[in-house]
């Protein structure tokens, strides 16, 4: 589905884009950044939550959903969507990931990779074929090829190996899916582009990947270790080499600070689970920089955590009583802090958005960036 997506404006001054995405499941307008429900769940918050906060795409594991509780349950029982009461549009990773974070626990070979399941050590196998059949099952709006992330750092030939075989991947993947009618009833396909640090196999990977007509391109391998100017700098390296009509996605990354930094580089969609993880150990977002509930300094302080921050935590509770949650091992701490770090992380999305269409996006992110680093405060 090549005209799923519309390139609506590009900033002067950047490469930061405002596109719009359509979906079997709703339109989505970029940048886009979307909430991690790895097992079904966005970790602490309800569908209700989401779409009260502004959330337009979630996404979901693979990998984890097929061990447990199994693709082919929900699909008996309609699918993601129904399965997890979202209605709204759902992207879900191939797996390919856990290549990488779960090195210990598999094999790759050229046909695929080998899994032991980190929940009772039984033998998986995930070829391009099984991935996109759970892919399917699982109704995914889009879904991503499997493909193989190399270590950071890693050497040359290494690397070179595991784009060839995610190359190849890549290509099966698409197939299976035109193969079973999952491309034509309106799901998308994401490609993968991976190449560590080495630009010229960025570069190749995204020309080959190009020529095999996705709907859309992640860049992939990036946050696996690496310092943040050397991440910065591939996604830099490979986004000018993909199509500028089609949507651009980088994946499991990152703050504030990064996503618009690559916003400004080209990037369209953006996930990573930071603000809800970090919201339950009491660290909310501000314009200023995070903030660390659990410090003495908040114990009286009688101030919502953004004045002014339309959310249902900041319009009814104060810092002193999220500290109090959170010092308490309350439940409602998670809840309260992961509504206001994702409305945050959404709220900005939307500011890009606008500022993407005044045409003045450049003057508006820097600044942005820059009041965050310079105020951010020193939790103790």
């Amino acid at each position: 589905m090549s005209g799923s997506f519309t390139l609506l404006k590009t900033d002067a001054a950047t490469a930061a884009r405002r596109g719009r995405l359509v979906t079997r499941h709703g339109v989505v307008e970029t940048p886009v950044f979307m909430p991690v429900g790895t097992q079904g769940t966005v970790k602490a918050v309800t569908p209700a939550h989401l779409r009260e906060v502004g959330a337009q795409m979630i996404l979901g594991n693979t990998y984890h959903l097929n061990l447990r509780p199994g693709s082919e349950l929900i699909r008996d029982l309609g699918g993601l969507h129904a399965f997890m009461g979202w209605e709204g549009p759902i992207l879900t990773d191939s797996g390919g990931f856990q290549v990488f974070s779960l090195a210990k626990l598999r094999r790759v070979r050229d046909e695929g990779i080998t899994f032991q399941s980190h929940l009772d050590g039984a033998t998986v196998f995930l070829g391009p074929r099984e991935v996109m059949a759970i892919q399917q099952n699982l109704g995914s709006d889009v879904a991503m090829v499997l493909d193989e992330c190399p270590p950071w750092p890693c050497e040359r030939d290494e690397c070179a190996r595991a784009v060839a075989r995610s190359l190849r991947w890549a290509g099966e993947c698409l197939a299976a899916a035109r193969d079973s009618g999952f491309t034509a009833a309106g799901h998308h396909v994401f490609a993968i582009v991976q190449g560590s640090t080495f630009d010229d196999l960025r570069r190749e990977a995204a020309e080959a990947l190009r020529s095999l007509g996705f709907p859309g391109y992640a860049i992939g391998g990036v946050s696996v270790g690496e310092p943040e100017p050397e991440m910065l700098r591939q996604v830099a390296a490979t986004a000018p080499h993909l199509p500028a009509d089609r949507p651009r996605y980088t994946m499991g990354l990152g703050t504030p600070p990064q996503v618009l930094r690559m916003i400004a580089l080209g990037v369209d969609l953006f996930d990573c689970v930071l603000p809800t993880r970090v919201a339950r150990n009491g660290l909310a977002f501000t314009p200023d920089g995070p903030i660390n509930l659990r410090n003495e300094r908040y114990r009286a302080d009688p101030r919502p955590v953004v004045e002014g921050l339309d959310n249902y935590t900041c319009r009814h509770f104060s810092r002193a009583y999220l500290r109090h949650l959170s010092l308490a091992n309350e439940m409602l701490a998670g809840t309260l802090l992961t509504i206001h770090n994702l409305h945050f992380y959404l709220d900005l999305m939307a500011q890009a958005r606008a500022h993407v269409e005044a045409s003045d996006f450049d003057p508006w992110h820097r600044a942005w960036i820059a009041r965050y680093g310079k105020r951010a405060q020193a939790e103790d």
